[in-house]
């Protein structure tokens, strides 16, 4: 039990990839101008993140050494466009305002890194949830950096999470102070360093 705890406490805080270790800074700073776009592509880095994760922990055995950083790399190109395609199928607003941002995931240092550091190495049940922890510290730091930068440039929260959650989520919109002329730079890729 202490093992899993430490693998969550790590991926969460500890160890947190964007506070921490610093990777994944070019998603993080341009896509999080608003808590709805932070959030899907920190859920979709989660996902890809804890498939990958599991494959990668599920076929390490008949991996061969000298080629396993391509073959991670095909793995992750193959769970990216599949989470890619439902996010078009099933949040297209979503998917318009993340753009090339989805596919980019591919090339994002923590889904390599903790392919080669821990799912190589660990079975697949501990390597999903290694995954799914490091995807959500993730997520957190995207969803408070968005929400931030959101709120400073638009004075709202949520603004636009019918895109991610569907119909229902028009009800979530908080409006925290009415805006004429908003903060525009908060809501540019370069408000993130804010």
């Amino acid at each position: 039990m202490s093992e899993i705890k430490d693998i969550v406490v790590q991926g969460l805080w500890k160890n947190n990839s964007a506070l921490v270790q610093l990777l994944g800074l070019c998603p993080l700073l341009a896509v999080t101008s608003t808590a709805t776009n932070a959030l899907g592509l920190g859920l979709a880095t989660t996902l890809v993140l804890t498939l990958t994760n599991l494959t990668v922990s599920a076929l390490r055995r008949w991996t061969p050494a000298e080629i396993r950083i391509p073959i991670y790399v095909m793995i992750i190109a193959s769970v990216v466009s599949a989470v890619q395609m439902l996010i078009n199928a099933y949040a297209f607003g979503l998917y318009q305002s993340l753009g090339i941002f989805i596919p980019l995931i591919v090339t994002n240092c923590i889904v390599v890194g903790r392919a080669e550091a821990f799912a190589a190495k660990k079975g697949p049940w501990l390597s999903a949830l290694d995954g799914f922890s490091i995807g959500m510290g993730a997520t957190g730091a995207m969803f408070v950096l968005g929400s931030l930068r959101e709120i400073l440039g638009n004075g709202t929260l949520f603004d636009g999470a019918d895109s991610l959650l569907g119909g229902w989520a028009k009800v979530l919109r908080v409006e925290i102070f009415h805006t004429d002329s908003p903060f525009l730079l908060a809501m540019l890729p370069p408000g993130a360093f804010i």
